[in-house]
């Protein structure tokens, strides 16, 4: 479908390039992006030509700085509480349908990632980062909870509950060296290197199995809710069961080319 609000280009085969294209709002979200990436994540749901995603904004400003709030402010006093929530829910699923999406998601982010924006790196499966990067649960400054956007399921589980807390009751940036040490991100780099390393571990993934990528992504995810070493176990074992049973069917000699 025609974006107008993000851009998505197949880069190279298996690689896909998704760019949040509002740089003069500091690729803020609004309604239309948001519609633009219900459907780009549903989309991927099917794409078996696409292995790896690279998520980046576009423009010098920033990463993402979450939702429209000029937007949300005319459009939010005229609607139902009904209508509220489900715009609301829309919102927070886009996280979900990235969690969901087979293809794993590198987040290459400079600038500020606030609030939506800081959900959507969460959601990614890697960060790189540059020295400028930026993170905050913004919610809490405006008013809201700071328990919003899938945040309160994602970084306590990246960085730990300890510091989980603080970030989320304080609203306060997470600078890049605390993103690093704090196992968030993946790589810190330099600006003008920031889209190539994102690109360098998308085509190390991008030269292994695909069905492994996928099925190695579910796993981890499943896993993180999983409720003990005997469910996370049989996850592993039944991917592991599918990759050789797939590369034994594909193959003559029953040897699959992965071993």
């Amino acid at each position: 479908m025609h974006y107008e609000n993000i851009e998505y280009e197949a880069v190279e085969a298996g690689i896909g390039v998704l760019s949040l294209n509002r740089p003069r709002k500091y690729n803020a979200v609004n309604i239309a992006m948001m519609e633009e990436l219900e459907a780009f994540w549903k989309e991927r749901l099917y794409d078996l030509e696409t292995h790896v995603v690279v998520l980046k904004g576009n423009g010098e400003r920033g990463f993402c700085a979450g939702l429209d709030m000029k937007e949300i402010m005319k459009t939010a006093p005229d609607m139902t509480p009904d209508a509220f929530y489900r715009f609301q829910a829309r919102l927070a699923r886009l996280n979900l349908a990235m969690r969901q999406a087979p293809q794993p998601i590198v987040a290459a982010v400079h600038g500020a990632a606030a609030g939506l924006g800081f959900s959507f790196a969460m959601a990614s499966d890697m960060r790189v980062i540059t020295h400028d990067a930026r993170f905050s649960a913004a919610y809490i400054n405006i008013g809201l909870g700071g328990a919003d956007m899938a945040c309160s399921y994602f970084l306590p589980r990246l960085i730990g509950a300890g510091r989980a807390y603080e970030f989320m009751l304080t609203g306060n940036f997470m600078v890049a060296d605390e993103a690093m040490n704090l196992g968030l991100c993946s790589r810190l780099v330099e600006t003008d290197q920031l889209f190539e390393t994102a690109m360098e571990l998308a085509r190390t993934m991008n030269s292994k199995n695909p069905m492994g990528l996928r099925l190695t992504k579910e796993a981890i995810n499943v896993n993180l809710d999983t409720g003990g070493l005997e469910q996370a176990l049989q996850i592993e074992d039944r991917n592991q069961t599918l990759l050789v049973l797939g590369g034994m069917v594909g193959n003559k000699d029953k040897t699959s080319r992965y071993f």
